[in-house]
């Protein structure tokens, strides 16, 4: 298995005031402005939220690919957001969010949504990132779904990145994962025999009224709906566009790790759900801060001790895609610095004023 696996990442961003650093109901605006930057129209798109854009890079077939897109895409839409007074911030949640005052996107999918979910969609103030791995038959891709499983909390701790919500501290690493976590599919994906049994669930949910379409799948992992990829969702927005690249090439790794397994025959890891969502619920809380749940081993661990086996195991992969180096340093780098909701917390404790830490925020993600 030699050929290089594609990817992409999508990131969702707020939009704040520069001046009062409160949520600016203006993405429509900054949507307009861009559209004759010369990126491809489905590069930037709008979100729920008025106060929230999203970014899409084109496929890429390197980490450097992927850098050079997300610098680019993130450096436009930084300089538009000053030209109209305004600031983009890459963060889960947005210190100084007030729901009761957002603007949901006049759509009429995300109108339904509304009157389908109701108060929980009124409050998804949550920004996350999507990384896209070229996986076109989709058995197999529903193979890497099953073996991928006990990863995903892994990358959540990388990510953490939402600590504050309504003007407080909740003591989460990522209260985006509380947030999201309302939504009746938000949750870690099951395992299934194939393909058509992964789309035979997925009709179920659908007729069960509980969600409106295939793009409320709203698992950590899923099959992308319009692309031959397997798409990894469970991750906050990176505040750095290095931490963002760190997620994409892990998670790359693990597909080819998991797919070597597929093919193999090896059958997918016996995990009981229940410990994945400790392990994923132990990220939300702790991030890199705390101890961490291995749900392979059944047990605690330091976070550095944790990586130091994931990437053991994904060694081989990372290898063949040529991403050793730069993902084992840009690892040891987080590690050492703390996840990125320990940052805004240093930020905030430095001052005493959440302005300040929206300041760092914005700072950081147009770097």
């Amino acid at each position: 298995m030699s050929a290089e696996l594609t990817l992409g990442v999508e990131e969702e961003f707020h939009i704040a005031d520069a001046a009062s650093r409160m949520l600016a109901q203006q993405g429509d605006v900054l949507l307009d402005d861009i559209a004759d930057a010369g990126f491809e129209p489905e590069q930037f798109a709008s979100e729920i939220y008025l106060s929230m854009v999203e970014t899409a890079t084109v496929v890429c077939t390197t980490l450097d690919d992927v850098r050079a897109q997300l610098l680019a895409l993130r450096r436009e839409l930084c300089a538009t957001a000053r030209e109209h007074g305004m600031r983009v911030l890459a963060a889960g949640t947005m210190p100084l969010a007030r729901h009761r005052i957002q603007q949901i996107t006049p759509d009429q999918r995300y109108r339904h949504i509304e009157r389908v979910h109701q108060q929980v969609s009124r409050e998804m103030m949550a920004c996350g990132m999507h990384v896209h791995l070229g996986v076109p038959d989709r058995d197999e891709a529903v193979g890497v779904l099953n073996h991928v499983r006990p990863y995903l909390p892994a990358l959540l701790a990388l990510s953490a990145n939402s600590p504050f919500w309504d003007a407080r501290d909740t003591g989460f690493a990522s209260y985006r994962t509380v947030l999201w976590g309302r939504w009746p599919s938000a949750a870690m994906p099951g395992v299934f025999a194939d393909a058509d049994e992964y789309d035979a669930v997925a009709q179920l949910l659908i007729e069960s009224g509980a969600i409106l379409d295939l793009g409320q799948i709203y698992w950590d992992a899923r099959l992308s709906i319009e692309n031959p990829t397997l798409e990894f969702r469970v991750s906050d927005v990176c505040l750095t566009v290095d931490e963002a690249v760190l997620q994409a090439g892990l998670c790359r790794a693990m597909v080819r790790r998991c797919l070597q397994r597929v093919r193999a025959g090896c059958p997918p890891p016996a995990v009981r759900s229940e410990l994945l969502t400790a392990a994923k619920w132990r990220a939300a809380r702790f991030g890199l801060e705390d101890r961490l749940y291995d749900p392979l081993r059944q047990q605690l661990c330091a976070p550095q001790e944790l990586f130091a086996d994931l990437i053991d195991d994904l060694r081989d992969a990372l290898d063949e895609e040529g991403d050793t180096e730069q993902v084992t340093q840009l690892l040891d780098r987080v590690l050492h610095d703390g996840s990125a909701s320990r940052r805004q917390r240093q930020a905030f404790a430095a001052s005493g004023r959440l302005e300040d830490t929206i300041d760092l925020i914005a700072a950081q993600t147009c770097r």
